[in-house]
């Protein structure tokens, strides 16, 4: 048996790792963001123009809802391969599903030319996108975190999830600029299209960066001392960090939530309810995403010197808190109302999302950790972020008022801080020697100190 593999790749080799994962985490963010926007703003004019607006909206979001649902089955499945043959060339094949069903959707017929079978197909496509989606986002944090070291896990895995902000600043920024030189007649009618038929020139840029990078050295390590007869790793999760996955579920909940509502729902929110006008409410994403791409790494440099819990804790409480001020302030109808509005929640947003890479990735053993972290992310996003927006919509509907949605986000914050109560500080565990439960129920991974961390 080799020894444990401690430490990380050659320093220079980790910032190609980081550029990587971050350029193709916002590559696929972009385009899973792209739908989301659109279907705010666009969808339910071009694939849903018999219903009523706000009925059209509904049903836009619907769809939107579905690629949720393909991403628990993208976990499974690239967690699985993701365990067996690697992490790199899983990102590469989650690359190229997301860049396909993306551009295809820049090219599909609308409603008016087609019928039924347009919703229908765009449907399908998203189910591509959440397929993709769900392996995507374990594999690009364990890149990063299996080649760093544990005394600045929490600042360097914090990259990938920078590809959030950035697939969505990018994504709300090509939108805007279509609405901005187009009239609505046009943006409709083409316009549309173009952020999406974009995205085949994007995913050419991350495989070219993708492909250039190595395997991870914890993974070669661990492959090299597998056993020849072994369960499968989702057996392995099952068994051995049930408790684990669950601790991720519930630390998803409000980050989602609180995500898809404060983003997607508020474009709909803001044009519809309160009456701002399209490039306005865009606007206000972007600039609110321009910040969070800057807070996300100093989160994760703050969980590097105080923990991982009580950063993602504050973040929770504060999400919950701001959700009962976060409406009132956009339905002032002041454009610098509505950007602090959103700008404070993705503050709060960033504090649970930047830690919880190395958070999660340092809950499951080598081996498992693929599947361990996909399960536990993406199963909880069935329940949190795909319903979101419906669910938000669905409440302003029925009670004419934005208050329901601000209790919903805050019940799902005290979800999230009873999760990570529960669960274990990580902060310094070093990921070579985090184990499977064993049967009496010990916990899993060792924890190390690393120099200048406690225990």
């Amino acid at each position: 048996m080799k020894a444990p593999v401690r430490g990380s790749a050659a320093s220079s080799s980790l910032p190609r790792v980081v550029a990587a994962s971050l350029i193709g985490t916002t590559i696929e963010w972009y385009d899973y963001f792209l739908y989301g926007t659109a279907a705010a703003l666009v969808f339910g004019k071009v694939f849903f123009p018999t219903s009523d607006p706000l009925t059209g909206t509904l049903l836009s979001f619907l769809t939107y809802a579905i690629g949720f649902a393909a991403r628990p089955l993208g976990a499974l499945v690239f967690g699985h391969f993701g365990d067996r043959v690697g992490r790199k060339r899983l990102l590469v094949v989650s690359l190229l599903l997301m860049g396909g069903s993306t551009t295809a959707i820049g090219l599909l017929p609308t409603y008016g030319a087609v019928g039924v079978a347009a919703p229908v197909m765009l449907t399908a496509l998203r189910l591509v996108q959440g397929f993709a989606l769900g392996g995507e986002w374990g594999g690009a944090v364990l890149l990063v975190s299996e080649h760093g070291d544990q005394r600045r896990r929490g600042f360097w895995a914090s990259w990938p999830q920078g590809g959030a902000p950035a697939g969505n600043l990018l994504a709300a920024g090509v939108l805007s600029l279509m609405t901005a030189v187009q009239s609505d007649s046009a943006f409709l009618a083409w316009g549309w299209r173009v952020p999406f038929l974009l995205s085949a020139l994007l995913v050419g840029v991350g495989m070219w960066i993708r492909l250039a990078v190595d395997e991870s050295p914890l993974f070669r390590q661990a492959l090299a001392n597998r056993p020849k007869a072994e369960p499968t790793p989702l057996a392995g999760v099952l068994k051995h960090h049930w408790r684990e996955v669950l601790v991720a579920m519930g630390a998803r909940m409000a980050e989602n939530i609180s995500y898809y509502v404060m983003t997607t729902f508020v474009l709909a929110y803001a044009v519809g309810h309160a009456h701002f006008d399209k490039q306005s409410a865009l606007n206000a994403v972007l600039i609110a995403s321009a910040v969070q791409f800057a807070l996300i790494p100093l989160f994760g440099a703050l969980s590097d010197r105080v923990g991982r819990k009580p950063v993602y804790l504050a973040g929770a409480a504060g999400v919950g808190g701001w959700a009962f001020v976060f409406f009132g302030m956009v339905d002032t109808r002041s454009f610098g109302s509505l950007v602090l509005a959103v700008t404070v929640g993705l503050v709060f947003h960033s504090a649970m999302y930047a830690p919880q890479a190395a958070f999660f990735s340092e809950l499951f053993a080598t081996r498992l950790r693929y599947s361990g972290a996909s399960i536990g992310a993406q199963f909880a996003s069935v329940a949190a972020g795909a319903p979101a927006p419906l669910i938000a919509t669905a409440l302003l509907k029925d009670y004419g008022s934005a208050t329901p949605v601000s209790v919903y986000v805050a019940l799902a914050a005290a979800i999230t801080v009873l999760a990570v109560l529960c669960g274990r500080e990580t902060r310094g565990r070093d990921l070579a020697l985090v184990e499977e439960r064993p049967a009496d129920g010990a916990p899993a991974g060792k924890p190390t100190v690393a120099r200048g961390l406690s225990r």
